[in-house]
């Protein structure tokens, strides 16, 4: 049985429509990070499932059971919120206590679990402060281990990293990783951050204008993506996009872009249209000499950007601004600025998409 199913699920505000029919399937054990950038819709749902709001439209079952018009208190689930909202006047250990002693639950009770969520969090030292005593990443784990403390196995996170630096978001996301293995639990967990949402997934909901668009294993998006948000957004750096046509030649497809002209291989193409957009990854976009079968083209070298082992280099082909990431050794250091170099893709890399869903990929010349 699912631990969460959303079916036709809908929301507006002021006659505007923020969630559309939204329909989603959270298994049991699973750490589900519906990723979408700000106002894609992802916190009202989020909202919605901690019945914090109620929806226009649709049905939200958890465990099986219709829970959609249920009060927060009866669906038995942990949430952790964007804010922090620590009480400042409380100690650490009465902040993680609280929502325990709400619910007025034995003293043994409340203390076993303050203990299990502190060191899950490793801030089992600062149980006795007060929150204008912690940096910012430790009122972060304060509050996700406040979210923790209910003895249930779902939870709902909602963008809980936000405005934390790098270093401190990526501690978090071990420890938040760690944290849902050893509870075996099922976590439900919003971010706008596609790296965030790459590192801790078991499974993705790409949500986007309040539409979920595609849901997958993060490395079945990335490789195999059915859509151009999910390509766009789930990856680093973001994908390359140009537009193109289809046209029939010789009783064949081609696509024609402005880079290169190549047959495509139709997988579910039934459609008149013929504007497309091509999606190719910047890793797929190599600088030097083409193989036999590649599409090349000639760019201009705008900026270098230095990540360490790798290096983005950004790229201008006949007005198209592009990016390639290549390893950082001799090859990319005989790579100059404003320089004319030969660039190239294989056509298996080349993702063809029309009116933003898959149609096939380029095939060789």
């Amino acid at each position: 049985m699912s631990i969460v199913e959303i079916k036709n699920l809908a929301k507006s505000y002021s006659n505007k429509a923020v969630l559309r029919d939204i329909n989603l399937t959270v298994e049991p054990g699973d750490f589900m990070v519906v990723f979408g950038l700000p106002v894609s819709g992802k916190s009202v749902l989020v909202r919605l499932l901690a019945g914090l709001e109620k929806p226009d439209g649709g049905r939200v079952l958890i465990r099986g059971k219709d829970m959609t018009s249920a009060a927060p208190g009866d669906r038995n689930l942990g949430y952790v919120p964007q804010s922090f909202a620590l009480y400042p006047h409380f100690s650490v250990y009465d902040n993680i206590a609280y929502p325990l002693s709400l619910a007025k639950a034995p003293k043994s009770e409340i203390r076993a679990a303050v203990d299990r969520a502190a060191s899950l969090l490793k801030i089992e030292q600062f149980l006795n402060r007060k929150p204008d005593q912690l940096s910012g990443g430790q009122k972060q784990r304060v509050a996700i281990a406040r979210g923790l403390v209910k003895q249930t196995d779902l939870f709902l996170l909602d963008d809980p990293l936000v405005g934390l630096d790098f270093k401190l978001r990526e501690r978090l996301i071990d420890d938040l990783k760690q944290t849902q293995y050893q509870l075996k639990v099922t976590f439900v967990y919003t971010t706008s951050e596609a790296i965030e949402a790459t590192q801790l997934a078991k499974h993705i909901a790409v949500m986007d204008a309040g539409e979920i668009v595609e849901v997958g294993p993060p490395e079945v998006l990335y490789d195999k993506p059915q859509h151009a948000q999910t390509m766009r957004y789930v990856g680093f750096p973001q994908a390359n996009f140009i537009k193109g046509s289809l046209t029939q030649k010789d009783g064949h497809m081609r696509l024609i872009t402005p880079l290169f002209e190549s047959p495509v291989t139709q997988f579910n193409l039934n459609t008149t249209r013929t504007d497309v957009s091509v999606g190719i990854r910047p890793e797929h976009i190599v600088i030097g000499e083409p193989p036999a079968g590649a599409l090349a083209f000639q760019a201009k070298v705008l900026l270098r950007e230095d990540l360490g082992g790798e290096e983005i280099i950004y790229l201008d082909a006949n007005g198209l601004q592009l990016t390639t990431m290549l390893r950082n050794d001799d090859s990319a250091q005989h790579i100059n600025l404003d320089q004319t170099v030969t660039a190239y893709m294989h056509p298996q890399d080349v993702v063809v998409f029309v009116g933003g869903k898959y149609v096939g990929r380029a095939t060789e010349v």
